[in-house]
């Protein structure tokens, strides 16, 4: 059974950090890509990040330079760490595995089968 879980969401003040985990199991990590994703009330899911099992990385124009996606293969876990938080980086944050993106590419949410349930990220004073 394969399973995704993220942790580390919270409440942080604009400019804050968060770092993001998802652990995952039930797969064979080194033939699957991690994505992060990310919707708001009232918006589509968005991807945000994604990062490759030869850990080349992919961000969403927004974020680039402030944050960072990064695998740690003997834990099955990757991480996106977050700075320099706006109050537009609000919303639920997924983690998803995929094992080939094809023509879709690596922030879109349809190239990815598996998905974790999510975790709230709020930046806001």
């Amino acid at each position: 059974q394969v399973q995704l879980v993220e942790s580390g969401g919270g409440l942080v003040p604009p400019g804050g950090s968060l770092r993001l985990s998802c652990a995952a199991s039930g797969i064979v990590w080194d033939n699957y890509s991690i994505g992060w994703f990310r919707q708001a009330p009232g918006k589509k899911r968005e991807g945000v990040s994604s990062i490759t099992s030869e850990d080349i990385t992919y961000y969403e124009q927004s974020v680039k330079g402030r944050f960072t996606v990064s695998r740690d293969n003997a834990k099955n876990t990757v991480y996106l760490q977050m700075n320099s938080l706006k109050p537009e980086d609000t919303a639920v944050y997924y983690c998803a595995a995929g094992s080939a993106y094809g023509y879709l590419g690596p922030l879109n949410s349809d190239a990815y089968e598996y998905w974790g349930q999510g975790t709230q990220v709020t930046a806001s004073s």
